[in-house]
């Protein structure tokens, strides 16, 4: 999570030169460039650079980069090695000062305008900051004209006003990224041509804005008026959007969702299907409920089934082979229902001991719960496992039908009518599922009834699973892929101290209703069940990001009433206008087709909707319903004008994105105050800004603070000099009690229409804690859940970041005693050793509970499959 200034100050046209001593160090020294030519050093420009780098940010030092950058530097050093140097010297200094983030995401923009300018003009060319601000129009034109030439953009783009286009962009906007965020888009956003980038930053936002402003009306406004969104960092779409938009394979959607039939030209259509969705990028969610269990009768053969576990094998790899077109890694998720006979076996497919053959390493899995197997649970009663081709109408029913249809197959088994069926009790069941979310990760714990009580679109058949990240709830069959079009709000940019910016938070989620539902018309398609799916129903789901930046600029801990509160404030004010988008779009371009017989249709809105789900669950159910906003008039507007989309919100994880965009991702809590994070780009150091700004204040950031939170894992808790209101203030997640985030989760889902991705976090997991947290989840009405952490028993090295040029990768297994510490007692604080001396024990559980497979080792919660 970063803080970045909402325009980056003015860079200034020339900048002091290098300080004698480092000019008399660095004399003598040559470049030696791609063709074999030598060129003496250009220390002016190496200090402009730099000087334009630090401008306007505080904390930081343009002569403390050059002294560190010059420790790099050698005679010969190639061209590529002298722009890498000045960027590795500022981000190993990012652990002392957060602003030296921005600084080495400027040093890497320089590097990539000098191969932007040098590919599309054919010659060696540099320039800087101030010089960029100028050429940016021209060079504008210039890429567009490239990249249709190369067959990777739209030749639609070339017949925008360019010149009007280009003079709209904001050269300061690139000063904003973090260096994560513009590492992240280097390796894997910007368009290149044989690893070359010829794509700036904001021309790539631009790029985006144009590929989803191509059916408008005015297109040149429009796509100004995104691109405003975009580079703002107010909005961002999801990541395929990013990837594909304005190309000529325009593949924008972000995750998928299908239902495989039990047939097995099916079975394999759907797997093919997989692959076809994954080539583009963009999260698959498998519904393999339908497929008949082990020792069911096959008809054809007169033989006996296996179960659906050897085609789960097969999903799974193919998710590996097809790997989102060779720029993340393939990802989907199979979900199976609690009824099915293969259940039990379902659970150990993370397992990492047992027949290898009938495990999925690579893939996610779900349960998808019915209200009923809870209830029996509660209740300490049995439950019965069966083949679906034997009671396949479960499938499709929900609520008071599937709970009557479902005992009327528990005495139909009784009789003998039903061939394969197993008893157990409901109580084990659930624990074992429990324990083996809590050992592997999986599977996940989803909620079949909810999802479906409240879904819009029951008139038109039923959710029969969730989407790879478990927000999306959307109707599948044979013939409908269910596709949904996502993007998220940064919320950090709508609050200030004195609370949410309604006027801006309005205009930001207005025009962010409009670019998703552009998706849906420009969007190509892989397969034609997702495209006519798609194009009938029209969902998108808007969600949210940087909730914990907002929080902390309103100085609520996330684990108190008034955060639980702002969830709920917040979101309702994203749910009015996203519906009253929509509802505009409907008036201006026409409901969507399958609106009729619609909960919109009836006037009933999401927080309506709890009613249906009240009436089915009676007491199961305990959720707050007040509102503060006026919806009379809005509900009757959608019951009369329509709506232009069958869903509009869902909160998606957003890890990739919030990464570009400086904050923390989607709805989750601060992972740690100072960590390393690590992705396909490379290692990361994160530092909370928002709390090393404060402690510089209070006179307490100093290298003993920076070791101390080294020590404790980014962890205030141990500190004793930090003061208590800090302290909370900056929980990290493993001190928040996870019943919080379920609270403000169910908040937010009275107003939500699908879901959300909710993370859960346990640092000292039991089975008691488990089962009240996931049943609190269940009893507060959630659709879905999402990953359980639990801490790992590995640590990151307590070395210095600056020592590994601000990489971290070590990692050492938790010791059994205090004086297997990476630091010597003399050079602990008091703090330090006092907690080396309690820690023996709990670290010996915490390495034989590894040792014997008991430890989630899933201890960084940003997984970046799906956003």
């Amino acid at each position: 999570m970063s803080v970045h200034p909402a325009e980056a100050a003015p860079i200034p046209a020339s900048a002091d030169h290098a300080p004698a001593g480092l000019a008399l160090a660095t004399s003598g020294i040559t470049v030696r460039h791609a063709d074999g030519r030598r060129e003496p050093l250009d220390l002016d420009r190496l200090a402009l650079v730099i000087t334009e780098a630090c401008a306007g940010l505080t904390g930081v030092s343009a002569q403390t980069v050059l002294a560190e950058a010059r420790q790099l530097l050698y005679d010969g050093i190639t061209a590529a090695e002298l722009a890498l140097a000045p960027m590795l010297a500022a981000r190993a200094l990012v652990e002392t000062e957060p602003n030296y983030s921005l600084v080495s995401a400027r040093l890497l923009l320089d590097r990539l305008r000098g191969e932007a300018l040098e590919f599309l003009r054919a010659s060696e060319q540099q320039a800087s900051q101030a010089e960029m601000a100028v050429e940016y129009p021209a060079y504008f034109v210039q890429f567009v004209r490239r990249g249709v030439a190369l067959g990777q953009l739209d030749p639609e783009l070339a017949t925008f006003d360019l010149p009007r286009l280009g003079a709209a962009l904001i050269p300061q906007r690139d000063m904003n990224f973090q260096f994560l965020g513009m590492q992240t888009l280097y390796d894997r956003y910007l368009l290149h041509h044989d690893g070359v980038r010829y794509e700036l930053p904001q021309a790539f936002f631009m790029r985006v804005a144009m590929g989803l402003a191509l059916r408008e009306d005015d297109r040149e406004a429009r796509a100004i008026e995104f691109y405003q969104l975009l580079s703002s960092f107010d909005f961002m779409c999801s990541t395929p959007t990013l990837f594909n938009s304005g190309t000529t394979r325009p593949q924008l959607s972000s995750c998928f969702l299908t239902t495989v039939e039990d047939d097995l030209a099916a079975i394999f259509h759907g797997i093919s299907n997989n692959a076809l969705l994954s080539k583009y990028a963009g999260g698959l969610g498998n519904d393999w409920t339908p497929v008949r269990g082990i020792g069911a009768h096959i008809r054809g053969t007169n033989g006996k089934s296996q179960g659906v576990v050897p085609f789960l094998k097969i999903a799974n790899d193919t998710a590996v082979a097809v790997n989102q077109g060779g720029k993340r890694k393939g990802a989907v998720c199979a979900y199976l229902e609690t009824w099915h006979i293969d259940i039990e076996e379902f659970l150990d497919l993370r397992k990492n001991t047992g027949d290898d053959r009938r495990r999925t390493h690579d893939m996610n899995t779900a349960n998808w719960v019915p209200d009923e197997f809870l209830r029996r649970v509660r209740a300490d009663q049995e439950w019965t496992l069966f083949s679906p081709d034997e009671v396949p109408d479960l499938h499709d029913l929900y609520g008071t039908a599937f709970a009557q249809r479902y005992a009327a197959y528990e005495r139909a088994a009784d009789r003998g009518e039903i061939r394969v069926f197993r008893r157990v009790r409901a109580k084990d069941l659930w624990r074992r599922m429990l324990t083996m979310l809590f050992e592997t990760g999986h599977p996940w714990i989803t909620f079949k009834d909810p999802s479906n009580l409240r879904s819009p679109q029951q008139h038109q058949g039923v959710v029969h699973s969730s989407n790879l990240c478990t927000e999306i709830t959307l109707n599948t069959s044979a013939d409908e892929v269910a596709v949904c079009n996502l993007g998220s709000v940064n919320l950090a940019q709508h609050v200030t101290a004195d609370g949410i910016d309604h006027a801006r938070l309005e205009r930001t989620v207005r025009t962010a209703v409009r670019m998703l539902d552009n998706v849906i018309d420009v969007n190509f398609y892989t397969i034609p069940e997702a495209r006519r799916s798609n194009l009938r129903h029209r969902p998108v789901g808007l969600g949210l990001m940087g909730f914990q930046d907002a929080l902390f600029t309103l100085r609520l801990p996330m684990a108190s009433a008034e955060a639980v509160e702002f969830a709920d404030r917040s979101m309702e004010e994203i749910s009015y206008y996203a519906i009253s988008a929509s509802a505009d779009l409907a008036e201006q371009r026409g409901h969507y087709e399958s609106f009729p017989g619609s909960l919109w249709s009836r006037g009933i809105l999401p927080i309506d909707s709890i009613g249906l789900l009240a009436s089915a669950r009676g007491a199961d159910l305990e959720l707050d319903t007040s509102a503060r906003l006026d919806w009379a008039g809005l509900r009757e507007r959608v019951r009369t004008v329509g709506l232009r989309n069958s869903n509009v919100m869902a909160i998606a994880p957003t890890a990739t994105i919030a990464n570009i965009c400086g904050v923390g991702q989607s709805i989750e809590p601060l992972y740690r105050n100072l960590y390393v994070k690590s992705n396909m780009s490379g290692d990361f150091t994160v530092v909370n800004p928002h709390l090393v700004h404060e402690l510089k204040a209070l006179g307490l950031w100093d290298e003993r603070m920076i070791s101390d939170l080294k020590f404790f894992d980014g962890s205030l808790g141990p500190i004793e000099r930090i003061p208590a209101e800090l302290k909370s203030l900056y929980a990290t997640a493993f001190e928040i009690d996870s019943r919080w985030l379920v609270e403000a989760a169910a908040r937010r889902q009275k107003w939500i229409d699908q879901a959300q991705s909710l993370n859960l976090y346990i640092d000292q997991p039991s089975g008691r804690k488990l089962d009240e947290l996931y049943q609190l989840a269940w009893l507060r009405g959630l659709k879905t859940t999402y990953y359980l952490r639990s801490q790992s028993a590995t640590h990151v090295e307590k070395s210095t970041l600056r020592g590994t040029d601000g990489k971290l990768n070590a990692v050492s297994p938790v010791l059994t005693g205090p004086a297997a510490t990476p630091q010597t007692a003399t050079q602990q604080t008091a703090a330090q050793q006092a907690a080396a001396q309690q820690a023996g024990a709990a670290q010996a559980v915490a390495a034989q509970a590894m040792a014997t497979g008991m430890a989630c080792a899933i201890d960084d919660p940003e997984c970046e499959a799906c956003q």
